[in-house]
């Protein structure tokens, strides 16, 4: 490569980064205008259940109009359970979330499996087909970012 092609190389990789972070600023300066839509995935109740429903809070404290569903699936239903040992300290987190529009959704094949009823579970807690397949549907096709905490 002669010495005008490095130096016309060399300017146009200098003005294309000038110019990206205008553009970058545009573009993050729409998106924080969006609504902010978050699926939060829970498989581990007892590692995970106290961690996400404050994340979720957090979340709602600095962004309320945020729009969260809590897809809990595997050991991830339990806190969602009527019997959960800590009750006492999720209920009324899932009650506050769920007041403030956070939806709770469980997977009915782990329910199946560990054979429960839509009776075993809080009234806060709805119920989807398949907890995975939600997952990717709220990603794939409703642009939903996705948080395991």
């Amino acid at each position: 490569m002669n010495k005008f092609a490095t130096l016309t190389l060399a300017l146009g990789i200098a003005l294309a980064g000038a110019t990206l972070p205008a553009s970058a600023q545009n573009t993050t300066t729409e998106a924080s205008s969006e609504q902010a839509k978050v699926i939060y995935h829970i498989n581990d109740s007892k590692g995970q259940a106290l961690s996400a429903l404050r994340n979720m809070r957090n979340q709602l404290d600095t962004d309320p109009k945020a729009k969260i569903i809590a897809v809990a699936h595997a050991d991830g239903i339990e806190f969602l359970e009527n019997d959960y040992d800590d009750a006492d300290t999720v209920g009324p987190l899932i009650s506050g979330l769920a007041s403030r529009g956070v939806q709770f959704e469980v997977c009915e094949i782990t329910m199946k499996r560990k054979e429960l009823t839509k009776d075993d579970f809080v009234m806060e807690a709805q119920f989807v087909p398949s907890g995975v397949v939600r997952i990717t549907e709220l990603q794939n096709k409703e642009g939903y970012a996705y948080v395991k905490p």
